[in-house]
């Protein structure tokens, strides 16, 4: 199992309506492709920039997902939202 970790920069102020949106239907988008387990939006209790927790089944399926046209649809809607470009970290489950 592939865990990606995607730390989001900022949200633009009066933006975080449209943010929370976009997570949900960029959500919908990646669960329709092959690997993909889960999601999640995790909010810091101190405040700053959130995070994303995303499952997949292996690299290879989150990296065909991730270089395909859905990919670049949700990067284009969510940059304009941002106070910067998102993070991404790659872990790979080493004991359960």
């Amino acid at each position: 199992m592939l865990v990606n970790i995607v730390r989001f920069p900022t949200v633009k102020p009066g933006q975080d309506a449209a943010f929370l949106d976009w997570f949900r239907w960029s959500n919908e988008q990646y669960a329709r492709h092959p690997g993909f387990i889960r999601r999640l939006l995790l909010r810091p209790r101190d405040g700053g920039g959130s995070a994303a927790f995303v499952e997949h089944e292996s690299y290879e399926t989150f990296m065909a997902m991730h270089t395909g046209p859905t990919q670049a649809e949700a990067h284009r809607r969510v940059e304009p939202l941002l106070e910067g470009s998102p993070v991404p970290e790659f872990f790979e489950v080493a004991l359960e």
